[in-house]
């Protein structure tokens, strides 16, 4: 049956409402509070920076913004659950780098999100760079000392855990050395740095910011920078580079991503707050307490990023055959 003119006028007024409805819905948001996930464990300097974001947020859009921490699986827990969340805005993931990677290094059947397509990025908000520290009684006062003592006897490091980013640097760099140092892998950041401190393990491959303390007094010496070039947190640190090594370039980073489909506005939004945030400087200055440099930026940086280190270090891991405990 031929539709009447009112009908066909209906329609039309119908679907002109509905497209003026969702600039309208992304113009009013957030109008609640948003939860951002962290997928692990409270403590830690993913949850710190999730807490520091979180403040500088909710004072810019006067609504609450809670840390909900999931930890478990390598992150996989907390990162499935904001990928199956409704793509509203309101619920958001802050991850560190180890969510590109976390299903590669998992035994199978584990998987539980898709890393590419999964999810809507937003925004890089900041990089941590990889270095190699010895602690002080190990004797070691260079990289050229480490490998001399990994060819004249048993030698090991320490992790944050299997499967980190820190466990595939030690690997590459056993792999471009000759060396064989043997992984010593932590649950954690904390137990790993406290197990150098005291001597236990000679050395570790961890960011700056943990260690960041014991550097000036020379409990801790850092070795090398597995990034292109020397930080600006450790300017008299050289990189693996500068020492003749290439390929070892393997870093940390944090990014806010969302559900799958979140409206365009709607990130627009989100990315516009945090590239503000990211130039505060208490937000600089507390990033750096944990090691940490503000990044920002489009949300195609992110994405880019991310598909970077699942497409490279998936490689590396399947090539070393890396897996977590």
């Amino acid at each position: 049956m031929k539709p009447s003119r009112r009908h066909v006028l209906a329609l039309a007024l119908s679907a002109i409402a509905a497209c003026a409805a969702a600039p309208a819905a992304a113009q009013g948001y957030p109008s609640k509070p948003i939860t951002l996930v962290v997928a692990y464990p409270a403590g830690g300097d993913t949850d710190a920076l999730a807490r520091l974001f979180g403040e500088k947020l909710s004072s810019r859009v006067s609504q609450p913004v809670v840390v909900d921490n999931k930890p478990g699986a390598s992150g996989v827990i907390g990162s499935s659950f904001v990928a199956r969340a409704p793509a509203d805005g309101y619920t958001l993931l802050l991850a560190p780098s180890t969510f590109s990677i976390a299903q590669l290094v998992l035994k199978p059947g584990s998987a539980g999100y898709d890393v590419l397509n999964g999810f809507t990025p937003i925004i890089e908000t900041g990089t941590l760079p990889l270095v190699l520290v010895a602690s002080s009684g190990a004797g070691m006062k260079t990289f050229k000392d480490v490998a001399a003592a990994a060819k004249s006897g048993p030698l090991s490091y320490a992790s944050p855990g299997s499967g980190s980013p820190m466990h595939i640097l030690g690997e590459l760099v056993n792999k471009a050395a000759g060396i064989d140092l043997r992984h010593v892998p932590y649950r954690g950041v904390a137990p790993a740095v406290n197990d150098v401190l005291g001597g236990h393990v000679p050395l570790t491959y961890i960011t700056l910011g943990p260690v960041a303390p014991y550097l000036p007094a020379g409990k801790m010496v850092p070795l090398a920078v597995a990034d292109s070039k020397r930080s600006p947190l450790a300017p008299n640190v050289p990189t693996f580079e500068e020492l003749g090594y290439k390929g070892l370039q393997v870093g940390a980073w944090h990014g806010l991503f969302g559900p799958k489909g979140m409206p365009a506005d709607i990130v627009k939004t989100l990315n516009a707050h945090f590239n503000e945030i990211l130039k505060m400087p208490d937000v600089v200055a507390r990033m750096e307490t944990l090691g940490a440099i503000p990044l920002g930026g489009s949300p195609e940086t992110l994405a880019k990023t991310n598909a970077a280190d699942y497409e490279r270090l998936g490689k590396v891991i399947k090539d070393l055959g890396i897996q977590a405990d």
